[in-house]
């Protein structure tokens, strides 16, 4: 199992527009093999930045990576550079294999 996760740091204020956009976001992620389940999470709010982070969880690293170089990737993807205002930079990537 691998586990997929973006941090996303937003601009106070406007945190309820980030959920909008991902609520209303077509993934695609349930036509993809391998993929098993998806969670956005809302961490703390500090003056700087409120913290979300996505998870997404699938069967193996190698599933995750067909996902970044498929059609449905490219789909999920294409409106990503609306509401650019909201975040203070790109999304940090991280990726963690399930050991226990």
């Amino acid at each position: 199992m691998f586990v997929a996760m973006n941090r996303f740091f937003i601009k106070p204020g406007h945190e309820e527009t980030f959920l909008e956009i991902w609520r209303n976001r077509d993934s695609h992620l349930n036509e993809v093999p391998g993929f098993k389940q998806f969670n956005m999470l809302q961490g703390p709010t500090t003056e700087e930045h409120t913290l979300f982070v996505s998870h997404s969880y699938w069967e193996s690293r190698e599933a995750f990576e067909a996902w970044t170089h498929s059609e449905a990737f490219r789909k999920a993807h294409a409106g990503a550079g609306g509401s650019r205002e909201i975040y203070l930079g790109p999304p940090k990537f991280e990726g963690f294999d399930i050991k226990l």
